[in-house]
């Protein structure tokens, strides 16, 4: 049990928390919504999602700091940016992220939320699945470069 008494400490306060701001301000602490609305709202006073968002980059970054924490592999740009342009079109799409639909609306009994998370999932699987059928990164990436040295020599 101790070996995941650190996640089990993480999934308490990440409920903890998202509970807190529902009850509190009565918003649902979905990250894609609260990062839309300080993007794009202009009316509407967005001061708690200021504080929502420094406190989750602050807090993390906190912690890093404060304690060890692992080693983590730095990937690609090639693979970054196409996987957050994925991530935003599926937050849009599925209206809203894992954070929104799996810890608040499920924690609401909402069953479009057990229906996003349920995709999600299963895209997950999927993603895993094919990770380990294709061949690696780096592979791909050449692959690109190569393609694009070529296409600029022509």
């Amino acid at each position: 049990m101790e070996a995941y008494s650190e996640a089990l400490s993480g999934g308490l306060l990440i409920g903890v928390a998202s509970w807190i701001l529902l009850a509190g301000v009565g918003r649902v602490s979905g990250v894609s919504g609260i990062t839309s609305g300080v993007l794009t709202s202009k009316r509407q006073p967005s001061l708690w999602r200021w504080a929502f968002l420094l406190g989750l980059v602050g807090g993390g970054a906190l912690f890093t700091w404060l304690l060890a924490t692992p080693a983590v592999e730095l990937r690609s740009a090639f693979m970054l940016i196409p996987a957050g342009f994925l991530v935003g079109f599926g937050t849009v799409l599925g209206s809203g992220c894992t954070s929104g639909h799996g810890v608040c609306g499920l924690g609401r009994r909402s069953r479009r939320s057990a229906l996003a998370v349920a995709i999600f999932m299963a895209t997950a699987m999927f993603t895993v699945f094919m990770v380990a059928h294709l061949p690696p990164a780096d592979w791909w990436v050449s692959l690109i470069e190569e393609g694009l040295q070529w296409l600029f020599r022509q």
